[in-house]
């Protein structure tokens, strides 16, 4: 209940500022670099408005290119996802937005190891951008949650691991996210037609590692869990410092990171130390406004408190594809620690908009565990075990005002692994999760 409440807290603004003005609905997004032109266009269409009043609108695409918007961090999603919606507000020469979400959640883990527990999930975000003419835009953006509130144990996700609580390597659970998810600024300038360079970081940013984060793809939209193999993909998409430069030239991006690579510790409510000891490279490419590809590889400092001394190299390729219903993706990842094992996994998901009210959503997730048994003194302590997760659901939903959302709905989760699992996770265990989301742009 505590959770709730604080939760509540955060999102209490988002709902009233969806019953204001709509008069602007019709407007369109802004180019992710407007031109002279384009706030022109503007002006003429807010002609004769009240501009005292609070103004809402599509939310622009957060640096995204003119073929793809924008993901978490600088990664890159179908542009037929459409730019994220949310509430816009103008001060000045500034373009204010915000948007987020509100879980309440509740998940039955099959099996011995499994547990169930009643939970809140949050986030939100403000984003700021400013156009500084001559092609150049500066974008500041910070993002937050109240997941620490539900403990540093988090939620049960049976065959879920890594980081730790109370100094216990978390297993069969996932973390909470931290207070802090995002604080951080994007400077962007056009220096040809067509081509763009970028500059994105600060305290709190995610590198230019892997797909967009799980709860920024549409893909995922209706998934209350985080995915098992979360920590194959998109750990780093909370990183306690980053600096990321780029290039757009058409359907190409091409941008490295200087980053620290060390997971976030167990204390969710503070800054963790600042540091730039790891490097990543990504290229992605949009063939099509409904098609996103990216490949990119990383040398990560020491990411896991669980495996001190240990570097890694982590390597992704994936591919999205949307057509405004069905949103999907399809990934691969591999870890490999120095010294130490290559652990794989594999990632499908999809979630298809039947109509206005109905959805559906599936996962299937294969991946290479060698952290299940945390006791060094037990006989299958980093033993690699290769297991399959198959995840399908349903949500109703119910659009509130114009760019909120209320999302009912639940997901049945099976299990395909090894014999030598079955005393600890019993034959055939099934989980099951209930969840309310409203959603405010997401």
């Amino acid at each position: 209940m505590r959770a709730f409440l604080t939760s509540l807290a955060l999102f209490a603004p988002l709902p009233a500022l969806a019953q204001e003005d709509h008069s602007m609905h019709d407007m369109g997004s802004m180019p992710a670099n407007p031109t002279p032109q384009d706030h022109a266009a503007m002006g003429h269409t807010m002609a004769g408005m009240d501009t005292d009043q609070p103004m809402q609108m599509p939310m622009m695409r957060m640096g995204g290119s003119d073929h793809a918007s924008g993901g978490s961090g600088t990664s890159l999603l179908p542009q037929a996802d459409g730019p994220m919606r949310g509430i816009m507000l103008s001060h000045g020469d500034w373009m204010v937005m915000a948007h987020g979400y509100l879980w309440g959640v509740y998940t039955d883990q099959g099996g011995p190891r499994g547990s169930d527990k009643a939970f809140v999930e949050s986030m939100a975000m403000l984003s700021a951008t400013r156009d500084w003419g001559n092609g150049t835009t500066l974008q500041l953006r910070a993002m937050g949650s109240l997941e620490p509130a539900m403990g540093q144990r988090g939620y049960p996700n049976l065959f879920a691991s890594g980081e730790t609580a109370n100094g216990v390597p978390l297993v069969d659970r996932q973390h909470p996210h931290d207070l802090f998810m995002e604080l951080t600024a994007r400077i962007d300038t056009q220096v040809a037609p067509g081509t763009k360079l970028f500059v994105y970081g600060g305290p709190v940013a995610e590198p230019a590692l892997g797909p967009s984060a799980f709860m920024h793809r549409r893909s995922a939209r209706y998934f209350a869990l985080s995915p098992i193999a979360h920590h194959w993909f998109d750990s780093s998409h909370i990183t306690y410092g980053v600096v990321t430069g780029g290039v757009q030239a058409g359907r190409v991006q091409l941008e490295g990171s200087w980053f620290n690579g060390r997971e976030p510790d167990e204390h969710r409510w503070d800054i963790d130390p600042i540091k730039l000891d790891s490097w990543s490279l990504r290229a992605s490419w949009s063939p099509s406004d409904r098609w996103v590809a990216q490949v990119s590889t990383g040398r990560l400092k020491q990411p896991e408190v669980t495996h001190p001394g240990e570097d890694e190299q982590r390597t992704t390729a994936s591919v999205h594809y949307s057509d405004g219903k069905v949103s999907a993706m399809v990934a691969y990842a591999a870890k490999h620690r120095l010294p130490g094992p290559v652990l794989s996994a594999f990632t499908a998901e999809a979630t298809w908009d039947l109509t206005r009210h109905h959805s559906l959503f599936a996962r299937v997730e294969n991946v290479a565990n060698d952290e299940l048994f945390p006791d060094h003194d037990d006989p299958l302590h980093d033993t690699k075990f290769r297991v399959t997760r198959f995840e399908g659901g349903y949500a109703y939903r119910i659009p509130i005002a114009e760019k909120a959302e209320l999302a009912l709905g639940g997901s049945l989760a099976a299990y395909a692994k090894p014999k030598a699992l079955d005393a600890a996770y019993g034959k055939a265990p099934v989980s099951a999760t209930l969840f309310a989301r409203l959603g405010l742009g997401l």
